[in-house]
């Protein structure tokens, strides 16, 4: 026969079944208020942080288009900036070239007018003179030395100055380079999204990185940079100005000085070639003196011939009368007049005889006369053949070298002739 199980622990009432039901349709109704509390409170988190995030993009995004614009606006001013410091060290490099060429310029000026001393130290005897030529041309070394030392200064200057600019212009170059890198970098930051590829999770991303600036600091750097660029392109053009009025000035100086040169050194020639002709006219008519002087000493050694042989005459008579016989060797008018005749005889001989070594010695002196004229003719010769060496050297001082060609063999001219040569029978000068 079968039988009754009962199932073995705890039995509740039926109190106890209603309000077990009751507690739990309490603690439903409160667990439901308590998710209808937090779901608001989620959704309003929700709105509440989708519109903070969204506003702190946008502000972002602001800032961002903001600092690019600022960034930009400092590479535009670094661009022109840049041109400007580029073309004024190119402007720069111009006027230094132009300075090292006027002082290239200078070196030849300076070879002629040592070339022009040194010829003319090559004058002989009272023609080694210190003339107004010379004076001239000492001052145009002078004023050349003068004329290099501040051009080769104003080089140096413009090389510091181009050395300053070079400096100025690697500060502006890496300024600007460090803003086209950071435009570029919030430019990549502007055009993130959360649908961009390469976007994740970094370590310690608000980290304050070393050598970070402030924004004070990073514009002060900016403005430093341009501010100190143009200070030296200002300094570079007033230097530019400074140069091209050196090299205007030394050159209108140096000029001056050429044409003070050139015009004593004309001059000069001018007068010795009048020295050379007066010489010229002296010898010839030394010459001629000679001539006569010669021609009338012959004669006269004629007439002392011809009263020697009527002395001759006069004593032979006389010797021959005194062997006339006894009383016939009288002293008659025939001795006296013979007597007179040999005193007047003798008497004109010793004239004659005086006047012949005077003569002599008149035609000596001539002859040395002539010895000294024209010794002075060849040192004037040789002065003036030195002298127009000069004229021509100082030529390649206004026409080109390549087109510069002697007008003549200038080791044997003068100006427009040359001094005739020596005559055969004159005496050749050593």
């Amino acid at each position: 026969m079968a039988t009754l199980s009962v199932k073995p622990g705890q039995r509740f009432t039926v109190p106890d079944w209603h309000t077990n039901a009751e507690l739990i349709s309490a603690d439903a109704e409160s667990q439901r208020s308590a998710s209808h509390r937090v779901r608001q409170e989620t959704r309003a988190l929700r709105n509440e942080t989708n519109n903070q995030a969204k506003w702190d993009e946008h502000d972002n995004q602001t800032r961002l288009t903001e600092r690019i614009s600022s960034v930009n606006r400092w590479k535009e001013t670094l661009d022109k900036c840049l041109a400007d410091i580029d073309e004024e060290i190119d402007a720069l490099a111009k006027v230094k070239e132009a300075a090292e060429r006027a002082l290239q310029a200078k070196n030849l000026s300076l070879d002629v007018a040592i070339e022009c001393l040194t010829l003319r130290e090559s004058r002989r005897a009272i023609d080694v003179v210190r003339d107004p030529v010379e004076d001239e041309l000492h001052k145009e070394v002078k004023v050349i030395d003068k004329a290099k030392r501040e051009l080769q200064q104003r080089v140096n200057e413009a090389f510091e100055q181009l050395c300053h600019l070079q400096e100025a212009r690697q500060q502006l170059s890496f300024d600007h380079r460090g803003k086209m890198e950071a435009l570029e970098i919030d430019r990549v930051c502007l055009s993130l999204s959360v649908n961009s590829p390469n976007i994740s999770f970094k370590v310690n991303p608000t980290r304050v990185p070393n050598g970070s600036t402030a924004v004070d600091e990073w514009e002060q750097n900016s403005q430093y940079n341009k501010d100190h660029a143009e200070a030296e392109m200002k300094a570079s053009t007033k230097l530019r100005e400074v140069i091209m009025l050196a090299i205007a000035q030394t050159n209108n100086e140096l000029e001056a000085q050429r044409v003070a040169t050139e015009f004593a050194l004309r001059k000069r020639i001018r007068d010795m070639e009048r020295a050379y002709d007066e010489l010229k006219w002296q010898e010839r008519n030394t010459l001629e003196e000679i001539a006569e002087m010669e021609e009338d000493i012959r004669r006269l050694e004629e007439d002392l011939q011809r009263k020697m042989q009527d002395l001759k005459v006069a004593h032979t008579r006389l010797e021959t009368r005194t062997y006339r016989p006894n009383v016939e060797l009288c002293r008659d008018q025939v001795q006296y007049g013979l007597t007179d005749e040999v005193h007047q005889l003798e008497g004109i001989i010793r004239a004659l005889k005086l006047k012949l070594a005077e003569a002599q010695d008149a035609l000596d002196a001539l002859y040395r006369q002539l010895y000294r004229i024209q010794t002075d003719m060849s040192y004037k010769a040789n002065s003036l053949v030195l002298d127009n060496k000069c004229m021509d050297s100082r030529r390649k001082l206004v026409v080109p070298a390549e087109k510069f060609v002697p007008e003549v063999d200038t080791f044997n001219r003068t100006t427009n002739r040359a001094p005739s040569p020596l005559k055969n029978g004159q005496l050749e000068l050593a």
